[in-house]
């Protein structure tokens, strides 16, 4: 924890590493229930992300030390997670209350954890986790609308699926906060590589040995929000099929969800088909309702190009220019911009492909009248 705690000041001074040499080797024996367990992955994970990245892309390693590897395997074996920082950890396990009987809003949140990265880093993390909290109305519509088709009940399922699109809509305006808490440059050049794996990532091939756990190197993509639930219980339940390529990622993302989610997106996968029974149905309320939620589920999609434009392909040009503002909002010195990322997502995809391909797939869903 100490050592988490002081992150950003070990990785920007270049010590972290040496910390990491000196830490004992931890027992995960003493961890009890599940809210321990993902603070320790948390912790682990961030660790490990700062102990391979701390030279920037250049200067990677090939193995991670025993006094990590092991206690972040066996923790991870526990949580059913893999040993890397996901989406679970980034951003699920990694907040609180500043005011315990506050809102949660983004004045009253803060970071467990953190990176370089200051100000943005910290906005990175709470405007995600506020589209996740934009999203739970809509969790509570799917399981709505499943018992409703079962239940042959048009009348709720026509209301849960107006309350489906209202959540993905709040999805789409709690997304727009990115613009106001985090810095492009700050970022492309800083926090990006923090965020990035050991599988189809150029600046690191060969993928990582954990040591004390196989001499084999292990290869596991990085943090993505395709490892949230949230798209993919959306997508399963309004039949949303995509291409063969974007589908195989997207699947694969599912392995870094913890348990529960992916039992959850499961679950709504074998439920009756939506899409089925709004066609076979005469109602041209529920053909509207469900048409609706597509729209919006393509809109928060399309909107979320516009936001990765700017953030990865206008503020790669801009560093390439030379033009980014050293420093930014965060007050950290500027990396040298990652260029084996230049393309592609922290999860390893071929990033704008990949996302207006999974868009217009979404848009492809829409029945016609």
């Amino acid at each position: 924890m100490e050592i988490a705690h002081n992150l950003p000041q070990l990785i920007t001074s270049h010590q972290l590493r040496s910390r990491v040499h000196q830490m004992p080797q931890l027992s995960t024996r003493h961890l009890r229930g599940r809210e321990e367990l993902h603070l320790a992955h948390l912790v682990l994970s961030f660790i490990t992300m700062g102990y391979i990245w701390q030279e920037g892309e250049e200067g990677t390693v090939k193995v991670l030390p025993r006094n990590l590897a092991v206690p972040f395997w066996e923790v991870s074996q526990a949580l059913g997670l893999p040993p890397i920082l996901s989406h679970a950890d980034f951003v699920l396990a990694n907040w609180r209350r500043k005011n315990p009987n506050g809102p949660l809003e983004i004045n009253n949140l803060d970071t467990i954890i953190s990176l370089p990265g200051g100000e943005s880093l910290r906005g990175f993390i709470l405007v995600t986790l506020l589209v996740e909290k934009a999203a739970v109305p809509g969790f509570k519509a799917i399981v709505e609308a499943v018992r409703a088709i079962l239940q042959l009940d048009e009348e709720t399922l026509c209301r849960a699926l107006q309350e489906l699109t209202e959540a993905i809509r709040d999805m789409s305006k709690a997304l727009k906060q990115m613009h106001d808490y985090v810095d492009p440059a700050v970022f492309y050049a800083v926090i990006r590589i923090f965020l990035s794996g050991w599988k189809d990532n150029p600046a690191m091939p060969d993928g990582l040995i954990y040591e004390g756990v196989s001499d084999e190197p292990m290869e596991y993509s990085g943090g993505s929000a395709a490892q949230s639930t949230i798209l993919h219980a959306f997508d399963e339940l309004l039949g949303i099929r995509h291409s063969k390529e974007s589908a195989a990622f997207l699947h694969r993302m599912r392995d870094y969800m913890p348990p529960p989610h992916r039992a959850f997106v499961e679950e709504i996968r074998r439920a009756p088909s939506l899409k089925q029974h709004v066609l076979s149905s005469r109602d041209t309320r529920l053909h509207k309702a469900f048409n609706q939620c597509v729209s919006a589920l393509a809109d928060f999609r399309s909107y979320h190009i516009t936001v990765v434009t700017k953030y990865i392909t206008i503020a790669a040009t801009k560093a390439k220019a030379g033009q980014a503002e050293p420093g930014g909002k965060s007050g950290s010195s500027m990396g040298k911009p990652p260029s084996a990322l230049e393309a592609k997502g922290t999860g390893g995809s071929h990033i704008f492909s990949f996302l207006k391909s999974i868009r217009d797939t979404t848009r492809e869903g829409m029945i016609n009248a």
